[in-house]
């Protein structure tokens, strides 16, 4: 196990990608989650990058919870859950979830940090008991205009969701440029409004 803690009880493999190797096992008698630095990865600093900024949004209860962090490592509480495509698929009412989902986006707006990977992220929210952890910030960076919100708005507009969302695309469209060209409350709450009158009318 690269880079795993020896703290870290009955460690095994979860998961990989580009840049980093996740793993899952025991800290005492928590289930975590440890995220180690791919050996094959270019990219330097992404795991430091990525406690930098959960210990950060850890605080408006965003990400998953971190427990500790190493020079190649971070561990953190591990998120249970369905994906949020699977949710999707199996759910009715998902205006609620998708609801939350934009307020943590909007958060992370409001913070001036954009994340990146919204425009898919089939692999990086999780829905349990109607609460939703979104996972994955090694590539997180500060930006005047981050398009967190924007960019989950358009992932659901997307060929693999329309099967479960319905949405008037071109009146979607005019209302997020409101809000790209203005990230002010009252344009945020113009998406969240027309969201749910979307969701209500086809249910």
């Amino acid at each position: 196990m690269i880079n795993v803690p020896k703290t870290i009880k009955n460690p095994r493999y979860l998961a990989e990608g580009k840049r980093s190797i996740v793993y899952t096992g025991y800290l005492k008698s928590q289930k975590v989650s440890i995220k180690t630095t791919h050996p094959n990865s270019k990219a330097e600093g992404r795991i430091s990058n990525e406690a930098k900024y959960l210990k950060k949004l850890n605080k408006y209860k965003i990400g998953p919870t971190l427990l500790s962090k190493g020079k190649d490592y971070i561990i953190y509480k591990f998120v249970e859950g369905k994906l949020f495509i699977d949710y999707l698929a199996e759910n009715e009412k998902i205006f609620p979830i998708i609801k939350k989902i934009l307020e943590q986006c909007r958060i992370l707006d409001k913070l001036k940090i954009n994340k990146l990977e919204f425009t898919r992220p089939t692999k990086h929210i999780f829905i349990k008991n109607n609460n939703v952890t979104i996972i994955d910030f090694e590539r997180c960076y500060e930006i005047n205009s981050p398009k967190n919100v924007t960019q989950f708005c358009q992932f659901l507009m997307k060929k693999n969701t329309e099967q479960y969302i319905k949405l008037d695309k071109l009146e979607f469209r005019k209302i997020l440029k409101k809000y790209k060209n203005n990230q002010t409350e009252n344009n945020f709450n113009e998406i969240i409004n027309f969201l749910k009158l979307s969701f209500s009318s086809s249910s």
